[in-house]
C-alpha cells in the first residue's frame, strides 16, 4: 500500500502546514491563552481591589508611569557614565529619585490613543523625506546658478494635543531643509523656514507635505472617535473639543479671508 495520501498521484505533496510553520502558527494562540489572558485578568483584579498610596499617585496606572520614569532616568545616568556597575546604578537611582521628588515635571495630558501601524507609517515617511530632502539640499549646494531662495511659511496644524504638536515640530525639524522658527500655540500656527521657495510649485508641494504629516499624526495619536479631553486643560480651552473636520474648515476660512485683497 502506498504511504502517500493520494495513491493515484504518487508525487503529490500532503496538504497542510509543515511542522515548523504549524508550530509558529499556533504559538501566538498558546501565548494568548496561557500568558496574556491571565496577565490581563490579574491586572484588572489588582486595579479593582488595590489602591496605590498617595505618594505613588493613588492609582496603579500613575504608579506605573512614575516607576517607568524612575527606571528611565536611572538608565540615562548609567548611559552617561558609559559603564554598567553597581555604583553607577545605585547613584543613578538616587539621582532619579531626587529629580522626581524635588523637581517634578508637569503632567503631560494623554488624551488620544496610540496606533502602532500609523506611527510606523509616519516613521517610514520621515525616513523617506529625510533622504529626499538631503539629496535636494546637497544638489542645491553644488549646482550652478542662483542660490536657493529661503522664506518663512506660515502653516496651520489642526492638532489638538500639545504633546502631539511637539512631536510634529520635532518631525519637521529633523527633515533637512525645514526648520520651525516660531510656534503660535493658542492658534496652532507654525512659522517654518523652507530651504527653497523660488517657484510656486515648491510652496504647494511643501503645503501638501505638511497636510500629509498633520493627517498622519492625527491618525497615530488623536483620532476624533477616540479623543478624550484631559481635565488638565482649562474649561475655556475649546480647541481640545473640536472635531478635525471643523478645525480644518475654520483654518481654510481664515486663510481665504486673509488672502482677499
Amino acid at each position: 500500500m502506498s504511504k502517500t495520501p493520494y495513491p493515484d498521484r504518487p508525487h503529490a505533496k500532503p496538504v497542510g502546514k509543515r511542522p515548523v510553520a504549524a508550530f509558529f502558527g499556533n504559538l501566538w494562540r498558546v501565548t494568548l491563552v496561557n500568558l496574556a489572558w491571565p496577565a490581563v485578568r490579574a491586572y484588572v483584579w489588582l486595579s479593582e481591589h488595590m489602591r496605590a498610596p498617595s505618594w505613588a499617585g493613588n492609582s496603579l496606572r500613575e504608579f506605573g508611569l512614575r516607576l517607568w520614569g524612575f527606571a528611565w532616568l536611572t538608565f540615562v545616568w548609567v548611559l552617561l557614565w558609559g559603564e554598567i556597575t553597581w555604583g553607577n546604578i545605585v547613584a543613578g537611582a538616587v539621582i532619579a529619585l531626587l529629580v522626581m521628588v524635588l523637581l517634578p515635571l508637569p503632567r503631560v495630558a494623554v488624551e488620544g490613543r496610540f496606533h502602532p501601524l500609523s506611527a510606523l507609517k509616519l516613521v517610514v515617511t520621515m525616513i523617506y523625506n529625510f533622504f529626499i530632502s538631503s539629496a535636494q539640499v546637497a544638489w542645491a549646494s553644488i549646482k550652478p546658478g542662483e542660490p536657493p531662495l529661503g522664506a518663512v511659511v506660515r502653516v496651520h496644524m489642526a492638532i489638538k494635543s500639545d504633546f502631539t504638536l511637539t512631536l510634529a515640530v520635532d518631525y519637521i525639524n529633523l527633515v533637512p531643509g525645514t526648520m520651525v522658527v516660531e510656534i503660535d500655540q493658542p492658534a496652532r500656527m507654525l512659522y517654518i523656514h523652507v530651504f527653497d521657495v523660488r517657484k510656486q510649485s515648491h510652496i504647494d508641494e511643501f503645503m501638501k507635505q505638511m497636510a500629509y504629516v498633520e493627517r498622519q499624526f492625527i491618525k497615530a495619536f488623536e483620532r476624533d472617535d477616540e479623543w478624550r479631553p484631559s481635565p488638565l486643560h482649562g474649561i475655556d480651552d475649546d480647541f481640545h473639543h473640536v472635531p478635525y473636520a471643523d478645525r480644518r474648515r475654520v483654518a481654510e476660512q481664515d486663510r481665504a479671508r486673509k488672502e482677499k485683497p
